[in-house]
């Protein structure tokens, strides 16, 4: 039961059932018909072995006074043999189909009873289980749970929306649901039971959220001001070889006025591809250093990492910024220089992946940190980030005699000893958040959001193909490579293509041996031509000099996995070709699409898919060919997966809603929102209470 995490009564508690069966009446044989599922009690007439050709089956016939059933069993104990003696009174419970000698039920549901066995006066429930763990022990181990666990009304009656009923009623009534009441209402979940348990846990969530953002209010951190005539952050933008567009703009004032603050920023930047999220935290990043604090960067993938550091030395090494750089890859004496400068300040910002977090990391003065793609982090990677940046990196900034100023908002006058300065936290997302999963996962965030592109990006044209064009789809190819591609000087260059296959895990050597052998069939078909292979499993280095030629014009055909589905910006790059497109999300097949149309050459995004799709894939792909709007692919991403996988919340272990979907309970949510702030205003305790009972440890997570 711990695997379920069922560890407390409450757990079992709301241990929902996944379907019911019903066992509350008897339907006689003589009226059974074809597709029926039914329960029948009789008397059993014969039953033996029979062998057919290929194997061999156990047959019983069971006679109830008014008709026979044949019941067929093609796997089976010796047990059930016995318990099947002539005479015996059986009841069973199965699918009713044609047979040969007649209507049967193959591998019913057995029980052996005995005459005037009562039947059960409720339905029977169908738990979520593993295969260790039997309905039946689950069954009990469930309602001893609610004999015992605290389910006493816990929110005041003006908390709850009207005609819903009691918490312990609506529990009872979902594990044990009356023979009359409806099916179809408990299935889709708009019986009123599950609206009630539906309506608790957003609000348990909404609670959630609004407890951490009372707790960030009361956390101080720097004020962060680009101060003087001649600050880095002025300079920069000066420096820029492009105009930042009007959304750009309002973002970077957005998030200057947050680091201006002594509390801590908590602020999410949402952006289609492409839109220019790099810049915007490169000018924080300024704004920081400028006042006299050190930045971290960090991105899920080495070679996102590697992007975001050439385009910030490229930008702030000419302005006199030390620039580190911190990855897995990265070893020995090299990695110790790095530390060293991250130690001592010297270094003002830090970018690289999760190697910024591991325990040998300390900055002298951290004041900003910046998570980029930060759904692709685990939960747990998250906070401990979090943890790592609130540490001693800024427990001597924090120390020294405390002003007027520095006092905790709320703290009594005199109050000493304020609590150590946290840093301010940039997360970014090229996978832009739906306004009902921004309202339950993000309540607690500042969002601001990239909603115009940079002139000169050119719409990407998607065409979808089978497998078996494959041929024409390397013919498309040799056409493209013979044109040149418009430059940003007005001249032109070689154009360039990616061709993408999948690699679900890198251990997976039938994927990899995929990529390989496509390299060497393109390689074979495109004479004269240098063809890339990048992978997950090369070494460091070997990857930084393929992209090192694919950037610089040399390599024209890059065959790729997915390490390339973020931050590679190649504008001369203006056909992708998707291999096994069924095998992406939908996120990423939109993030993998933004690496083409970054210049002024017209691109196109070749999805070739394999074998029958089922019609989850038939969506994915339809909604790529339909739009190339990010705001509305994530849309479709929501309704298509649900928001745990969209959040990356299986990356937890835990699905954060369980019960209610956003899809169809936004009035329920709104309801959840509007009495979570009453109720943190006018109830604390039950507030309080209500978040332990729903959430215990797993309220951690909601402030990831």
């Amino acid at each position: 039961m711990l695997k379920l995490g069922l560890v407390r009564d409450i757990d079992l508690a709301l241990h929902l059932p996944l379907r019911y069966e019903d066992e509350t009446r008897i339907t006689p044989i003589g009226e059974l018909e074809e597709g029926d599922t039914a329960q029948v009690q009789g008397e059993v007439r014969d039953c033996r072995v029979e062998q057919s050709r290929t194997r061999r089956h156990l047959v019983a016939r069971l006679r109830d006074g008014g008709g026979e059933l044949v019941l067929r069993w093609l796997h089976f104990y010796p047990s059930q043999q016995k318990q099947l003696a002539p005479g015996r009174l059986v009841r069973v419970r199965g699918e009713v189909r044609s047979g040969f000698l007649g209507l049967e039920i193959v591998h019913p549901v057995l029980k052996v009873v005995e005459p005037g066995t009562p039947l059960p006066q409720s339905l029977t429930p169908v738990y979520p289980s593993t295969a260790t763990l039997p309905q039946a022990y689950l069954r009990k181990a469930v309602d001893s749970a609610l004999s015992r666990a605290p389910l006493d009304e816990i929110l005041p009656p003006q908390a709850l929306p009207p005609g819903l009923p009691p918490l312990r009623a609506a529990l009872l009534a979902l594990h044990h649901p009356a023979p009359g009441r409806p099916l179809a209402s408990l299935e889709d979940r708009s019986d009123p039971a599950w609206q009630r348990l539906k309506y608790e846990e957003l609000l348990a969530q909404q609670l959630s959220q609004a407890q951490a953002q009372a707790e960030r209010a009361l956390l101080r951190a720097p004020s962060l001001r680009a101060v003087g005539p001649d600050h880095l952050r002025g300079r920069l933008a000066a420096a820029l070889p492009f105009r930042l567009t009007a959304a750009q703009q309002r973002v970077v004032a957005e998030i200057e006025r947050d680091l201006a603050l002594d509390k801590p920023m908590h602020r999410l930047l949402q952006g289609d591809v492409g839109s220019g999220k790099t810049v915007v935290a490169a000018l924080a990043a300024a704004t920081a250093i400028s006042a006299g604090w050190q930045c971290a960067l960090m991105a899920p993938t080495e070679i996102l990492a590697e992007q975001h550091f050439r385009k910030l030395v490229g930008w702030l090494e000419p302005l006199g910024v030390r620039i580190a750089w911190l990855t897995g890859s990265r070893k020995g004496k090299g990695r110790k220089e790095m530390l060293a400068m991250v130690a001592s300040g010297e270094a003002a910002l830090v970018v690289g992946t999760h190697a910024v977090i591991q325990d040998d990391v300390q900055f002298e003065r951290l004041g900003l940190a910046v998570v980029d793609e930060q759904h692709r982090f685990g939960v747990e990677q998250r906070l401990a980030l979090r943890a790592k940046l609130g540490a001693r990196s800024l427990e001597s900034a924090a120390s020294g005699p405390a002003s007027s100023a520095d006092a905790r908002p709320g703290a009594p006058p005199g109050a000493s000893d304020p609590p150590p300065l946290e840093p301010h936290l940039l997360m970014m997302s090229a996978t832009p958040i739906p306004r009902t999963l921004a309202m339950t996962y993000y309540a607690d965030l500042d969002v601001s959001t990239l909603d115009e592109l940079p002139p000169g990006r050119t719409p990407v044209l998607t065409k979808i193909f089978a497998d078996d064009k494959r041929d024409q789809v390397i013919a498309r190819i040799r056409d493209e490579l013979a044109q040149d591609a418009p430059d940003a000087h007005g001249g032109s260059a070689r154009r360039q293509v990616y061709w993408v296959c999948p690699l679900v895990d890198e251990s997976e050597h039938v994927d990899l041996q995929n990529a390989t052998a496509t390299h060497a069939e393109l390689s074979a078909a495109l004479p004269g031509t240098m063809v890339g292979l990048l992978h997950g499993r090369m070494p460091g280095a070997e990857k930084a000099a393929v992209m090192s030629l694919f950037t610089g014009g040399q390599m024209r055909v890059l065959v790729a996995t997915t390490v390339i589905e973020v931050g590679v910006d190649v504008p001369t790059a203006s056909l992708m070709v998707i291999e096994h497109a069924e095998r992406f999300g939908l996120a990423q097949l939109h993030q993998l699409r933004g690496r083409v149309g970054r210049g002024a050459a017209a691109s196109v995004c070749v999805l070739l898919y394999s074998g029958p799709l089922s019609p989850t894939a038939k969506d994915r792909l339809r909604a790529m060919a339909e739009t190339s709007d990010g705001f509305e692919i994530a849309r479709r991403d929501l309704e298509i997966r649900g928001p745990g996988e969209f959040m990356g919340a299986r990356q937890s272990g835990d699905a954060l809603l369980r019960f209610a979907d956003l899809a169809t309970d936004t009035a329920l949510l709104e309801q959840a929102r509007e009495t979570a702030a009453w109720l943190q205003r006018e109830q604390p305790q039950a507030a309080a209470l209500h978040v332990a009972r729903w959430l215990g440890s797993r309220q951690d997570y909601l402030k990831a």
